[in-house]
């Protein structure tokens, strides 16, 4: 029976720890201010997520299907815009997880 190694070189071998990151990095920006597919995938690289359209878009989906995103489409130019904002249960949520990531944080990086 093989084991498999985790690659550390290639980014995509731990996706699946960083989503519920990603999520919450999401609805961060959506309590914040408008956000937008495209605009959203440039905040996530600079902070070295790498996520197509086709991760994002139905991530997006599923945070307004659970209630924590509300969207509107707006015009930009000559195509629509769909734009999201965070709702009330979305901000809630993320008020509890950010507890978490304290609890979290604290354990991993200061070692309580």
């Amino acid at each position: 029976m093989s084991k498999t190694k985790l690659s550390y070189e290639d980014p995509d071998a731990d996706r699946d720890l960083y989503s519920g990151l990603i999520r919450l990095h999401v609805l961060h920006h959506a309590v914040r201010e408008p956000i937008f597919g495209l605009g959203m995938s440039e905040e996530l690289a600079r902070h070295g997520y790498r996520i197509s359209p086709g991760t994002l878009y139905p991530l997006l989906h599923s945070l307004e299907k659970k209630g924590y995103l509300r969207s509107r489409e707006r015009r930009n130019g000559k195509s629509l815009r769909k734009i999201y904002r965070a709702t009330p249960r979305g901000r809630t949520a993320l008020s509890a997880a950010k507890s978490k990531v304290r609890e979290l944080f604290r354990e991993l990086i200061e070692g309580k």
